[in-house]
């Protein structure tokens, strides 16, 4: 609620004087009656008329305020934000190799990597965000969407195991990934179209070269940020044998140059993570750069609330009155 003259507020300081003439000199004009002891009323209990002595005066102050609050004329709106967003498409390029189970990122590449992922999903809830996963093969694990809850309900479902159980063949497919993802970006109306691909290992699995799918992209106007996840030489990779799982250590061979050119082709950026804090800051530089512009236009109307006001003020004063002048009236 808002006050359209909020100066008539200052009328409350008449209250001050009002107060101060009713308890320090009023009482002094008021009739009395002398006695010459009072010792027998001391301990005489009050009736309910003498409690409610002093509720004239107060329902007397709480008309003035009412009338003050009227006078400054209380407001209330109702008002809309009319948005209009100038969303980012973008596509979540993932690679689910056998090989994102090293652990050299906690607890592993690939849980690592879901869990950024979510942070970046959830931070864009404006954006049409889409998921490819890709391994000898690629496949679309989501459309994009705003559906943000569903994709993450996705995401969380993404295993290692789906190229381990035969479902997809196992490698690292970057170039059919990547035209997955480009494929879904293709008929974007967007101004911005992104495409963020995250890959341990160098293409040795498709039908198309990373290169080509870059071309690919860059001429749809899609940038393509690539990032290569692994520690350097080797990292500790969990071998399933039988009955257990025996820890040995992996080479690490992510092909920086394919990767870098691939960003460069797509004027995208080719980051390089080697731990989970690193992992996490890549995302939030891509974060940073893919901005949606938003331009907000308010509406609002007022509407005049001082009725409710004028009529407890005209209640309270028409109680005041009928007190005074019934059970509460005095003589003379």
């Amino acid at each position: 609620m808002e006050f359209a003259n909020k100066e008539y507020f200052l009328l409350l300081l008449l209250l001050i004087p009002y107060l101060l003439w009713y308890f320090m000199y009023r009482k002094k004009s008021e009739p009395t009656m002398q006695m010459s002891d009072t010792y027998a009323y001391q301990f005489a209990p009050k009736s309910w008329r003498m409690r409610i002595m002093g509720l004239p005066m107060l329902l007397r102050c709480l008309t003035f305020i009412l009338l003050v609050v009227v006078l400054a004329r209380p407001q209330t709106h109702n008002a809309w934000d009319s948005k209009t967003v100038e969303g980012i498409d973008i596509m979540l390029a993932m690679d689910v190799s056998t090989s994102m189970l090293a652990e050299d990122l906690r607890p592993n590449r690939m849980e690592a990597a879901k869990d950024v992922a979510r942070e970046f999903i959830s931070g864009r809830p404006t954006d049409n965000i889409g998921l490819t996963i890709f391994a000898g093969e690629a496949f679309t694990q989501c459309p994009m969407t705003t559906d943000h809850a569903s994709l993450l309900n996705l995401l969380q479902n993404v295993r290692t195991d789906i190229a381990a159980s035969g479902l997809m063949s196992d490698g690292t497919a970057v170039g059919m990934g990547l035209a997955n993802a480009v494929s879904r970006l293709k008929n974007s109306k967007t101004k911005s179209k992104v495409v963020i691909l995250l890959t341990d290992g160098s293409n040795n699995m498709g039908d198309l070269s990373p290169m080509t799918s870059a071309q690919i992209a860059k001429s749809l106007g899609i940038r393509v940020y690539t990032i290569g996840v692994g520690t350097n030489k080797v990292a500790r990779y969990p071998m399933p044998v039988a009955g257990g799982v025996q820890y040995v250590n992996i080479p690490v061979e992510i092909d920086t140059k394919t990767l870098s050119d691939i960003a460069a082709v797509t004027d995208g950026n080719f980051y390089r993570a080697t731990n989970n804090q690193e992992l996490k800051q890549i995302y939030r530089d891509i974060d940073k750069l893919e901005k949606s512009k938003m331009n907000v236009t308010k509406f609002s109307k007022r509407y005049e609330a001082y009725l409710p006001f004028a009529i407890a003020a005209f209640l309270a004063l028409l109680l005041e009155i009928l007190l005074r002048t019934t059970v509460l009236r005095r003589i003379p």
